[in-house]
Parts: structure tokens; sequence; C-alpha cells
């Protein structure tokens, strides 16, 4: 993966179809132990809001590719002082080799990397979340042996996570269903993205309706109905996300082989019942796995072997 060598990931549609598919080779070639690269570097984790899966799967990682990670919580950096992003940004290239950012605006990715030379992983903003879509990416790979033939269908609000589904759906040739109610589907600057990405290789279909959306599906796909930043709207959105509830009726729509995935963390009985997620279908938790080895070939690739 020497064409992806200190460059950054600020979006999917930063890599080609050719080089997500060499990443995913790479990931399920490490998580069966037949590859093991060694990566003695340093990484930074610089997130501004919380996480569970996205930090420990960064650090875990990273330690087994014999490197090292420092948590910068901007709450304990001079960050929280008011340090500009700029300033910020050219001091710590100058002691990290590679830098994860977990952020709300979109921008500070941008411009973190305009001002830095190491690789900049967006490890999650309220635009993306590219990292957790490789992760699904190669989970469905491993749950149908190709990404070929395949049909996701994401139910919910049109966030981060169902903006980069469709570019990595777009990317690989799944047909990507994004199912929101009305006024909150997925940014439109994005659907446009993958439409040309997909170019008529895989459908790309924007939809209010969950059940046309789940019928014949191999994949379900779900996530909280409000985002971090945005617990307060809870309640008010309880009422009009309930119809894309993943629960039994919706899953007996898709495809008998259909699997069940949920980033999460999971407000169960609320987007997913538990009947759902800790039934026969659900691979949320080899999903959620699939975070680290993931990661560990992307932070291989963007770094390079020592």
């Amino acid at each position: 993966m020497e064409t992806l060598k200190g460059r950054d990931l600020l979006s999917l549609a930063d890599l080609n179809a050719s080089e997500v598919g060499e990443l995913l080779e790479l990931a399920a070639q490490m998580k069966a132990g037949t590859v093991n690269r060694r990566c003695n570097k340093i990484l930074g984790l610089l997130f501004s809001k919380a996480s569970t899966r996205t930090r420990v799967s960064f650090t875990v990682a990273m330690y087994q590719l014999g490197g090292q990670v420092i948590d910068l919580n901007p709450n304990v950096t001079q960050v929280s002082r008011g340090e500009p992003l700029i300033d910020t940004a050219r001091v710590l290239d100058r002691y990290l080799d590679i830098v994860a950012i977990r952020t709300f605006d979109p921008k500070d990715l941008e411009t973190f990397a305009d001002y830095a030379k190491i690789p900049v992983i967006n490890a999650l903003s309220d635009r993306e979340h590219p990292c957790q879509i490789l992760a699904d990416l190669l989970t469905v790979q491993e749950c149908f042996g190709s990404l070929s033939d395949v049909t996701l269908t994401y139910l919910g609000d049109g966030n981060n996570v169902a903006n980069s589904l469709l570019l990595g759906c777009a990317l690989m040739g799944i047909n990507v269903r994004i199912a929101t109610p009305s006024g909150y589907e997925p940014d439109g600057s994005i659907v446009e993205q993958a439409v040309a990405i997909a170019n008529g290789g895989s459908e790309v279909t924007i939809t209010t309706d969950p059940i046309a959306a789940a019928k014949g599906a191999q994949v379900l796909y779900t996530d909280v109905w409000a985002s971090m930043g945005q617990e307060n709207l809870a309640d008010q959105r309880m009422p009009v996300f309930q119809p894309y509830q993943l629960n039994d009726e919706l899953l007996s729509l898709a495809d008998k082989t259909a699997i069940v995935l949920h980033c999460l963390p999971a407000h169960r009985g609320e987007e997913i019942t538990d009947a759902v997620i800790e039934g026969n279908q659900s691979r949320v938790w080899d999903q959620a796995e699939n975070r680290m080895h993931a990661q560990k070939a992307l932070l291989a690739s963007l770094l390079g072997a020592d």
C-alpha cells in the first residue's frame, strides 16, 4: 500500500476502489495473523468528542503495530485554553508521526491537514465517519465473501455514518439505500458525490419509506436517532423516527441471509430492539472488533512499514 504512505484520510472519497479493496485485504490478513506489520511510530489522538470504540481500537491497533499512543485530550492541553489550531498543528507535526482527530467541525480536520505534514485521519466529524465504514465493509465482506451483489439499507438519521456509507458503498459497488424521515436526509452534496462515484455501477437510493428500503436487502444498518451534541433533541425526534426502528418486522422483509449492523453505542428499544441486536443475524460485535483490524491496516498503510 505504498500509494497511501504519507497521505491523509479525511473522507472515504480520498480513496479509490482499489485502495479500499487493498486496505480490506490487509485488514483481513492482519486479523487472521497471516501478515504481521511493524510500525515503530507515535500516534496522537486529538479527540474533542467522547469515544469508546474509536479511542480503544486506535490505541490497541497502534500498540499491536509496535508503536506508541499519546492521548491529547483537549481538556488537558492548551487547545482548551484557546490555542489556535494552526499553532497546535504545526507543533504536533514536529512531535508525532500521525494523528487521528475526532471533532465536530470537519473544517478543523482540513485546517490541521493544511498546517501539518504528518498524515491526518478523520476519526469522526459531524460530516463523516470514514474509519467506521472501513470496518463495516470488512464485516460485510467477511459475511458474504465479497462486496458484489450486496444491497445495504441504512435506517434512521441522515448523519455522518449515513454520509460515509454512501461514499463507501458507491466506491465498492454496493447498492445503498438510505431511509430517513423527511427533512433528515443525508448531506445533499455527498449524495451527489456518491452518485457520481457509483457512475451507474450500483444503485444509490434516498427514500422516506423504510419498508421499501428493507425489502430484499442483505444488510440492515442503523444508528442513534440523535447524535452527539443533539441529545436535547432526542425526545422530539422519537415519534418522528419510530417507523424506522430496526425490529423483527423490518428484518423479516430483508433477504433471508441478511445481517444486522449498528455502529454503537445503541439505544436499545429506540433505533433497534433488544431482540434484533442480540439475535442470530446480528454482526454488531464482529463489526465493533473490526474497527481495530481496519484501523491497524490503515495506520500501517499511511505510515509505511519500518
